[in-house]
């Protein structure tokens, strides 16, 4: 397993990868890296597969473009079509976890004849929403549900990074701790909060790391976003709206290739994201796996690293996946 950086067509991309044969993809989510899949990326290398997990734009040793609107739906598909060139592949299986799933639901959306098949964690497909824009959803929602805004509503404004940037340190243990599975009912975050506090204000100040999460591994992540900011990764958010206004040719197009999805029991995602689970099978018509692992949290193939192997290998094996 090594670290190298991949010039492609618009940035310079740094991945973490292994082995050979057909090639798999793993995308990272918020607030994560491409270290985030070292499990996957051994198991996969050791089962004859080329693993290559990115530090997606914006994160880590990947370039970070200053406009906000550099970081759409669009441009992340676009970012992984290039990889793929760059890595001299014509074909590949996708893998995405958190914002990761999104990326790669969207890649085999559009481009099915480049991404063959796709393995999603945490996040089902969302098809895009024909009555208008999400974050207007997304509020509506709240309010209709006494729970306090969504973190995904403050993010929207242009300074929310600042909370994180302020102590990268404490914020990523909160965030890891708040959405772990091993952490109590009643401290795990739900994703909505009261008004005039921040996703980072209301996690316990005590919150400790995950049981998985070593301190060395954490001191990776604390360098990467100490150095780098969390601009980037928030103007992910950013762009919900304008990704619904630049998807329109997708209104209720299917997913076509072969899928899967895996979601921990009692990943806080499911608050939010969870209703679109029971109509992913509509969505994704050649969905060969759905799984609910009891007891997880949303960090799921760092939680279950051997059941997330287990099921991917197992997905990858099976008739029109992997080459």
């Amino acid at each position: 397993m090594h670290t190298r950086q991949i010039q492609t067509d618009r940035l310079k991309q740094q991945v973490l990868e292994a082995g050979s044969g057909p090639l798999v993809l793993l995308i990272h989510g918020f607030p994560e890296l491409g270290i985030s899949w070292r499990a996957q990326v051994e198991a996969l290398a050791a089962a004859g597969y080329h693993a290559v997990a990115p530090d997606m734009r914006g994160y880590g040793g990947t370039d970070k473009p200053a406009d906000t609107a550099g970081y759409g739906i669009l441009d992340l598909v676009g970012d992984m079509v290039d990889l793929v060139r760059a890595l001299g592949e014509t074909s590949c299986v996708v893998i995405g976890h958190d914002w990761g799933a999104p990326v790669a639901w969207h890649c085999a959306l559009t481009r099915p004849d480049l991404f063959r098949a796709v393995f999603a964690l945490s996040v089902p497909f969302q098809p895009r929403r024909p009555t208008g824009p999400p974050t207007a959803a997304m509020a509506a929602l709240s309010k209709r549900a006494g729970l306090g805004q969504l973190y995904i509503s403050q993010f929207q404004a242009a300074d929310a990074h600042q909370a994180f940037e302020a102590d990268p340190a404490a914020a990523l243990r909160k965030a890891f701790y708040a959405y772990d599975g091993a952490t109590p009912d009643g401290r795990q975050s739900t994703g909505f909060f009261p008004e005039g506090e921040t996703f980072i204000s209301t996690i316990p100040d005590d919150a400790t790391l995950p049981p998985w999460m070593s301190e060395a591994h954490f001191r990776e992540y604390v360098a990467a976003f100490s150095a780098g900011g969390f601009k980037g990764p928030v103007d992910w958010y950013r762009n919900l709206d304008g990704n619904w206004a630049g998807t329109a040719f997708l209104q209720d197009a299917r997913i076509r290739v072969p899928a899967a999805f895996v979601v921990g029991e009692r990943d806080p995602v499911r608050h939010y994201a969870g209703a679109h689970e029971a109509i992913l099978k509509d969505w994704a018509p050649d969905l060969r796996t759905q799984v609910v692992v009891p007891g997880a949290g949303h960090w799921i193939q760092q939680e279950r690293p051997d059941e997330v192997n287990r099921l991917l290998l197992d997905f990858l094996r099976q008739p029109g996946v992997a080459a």
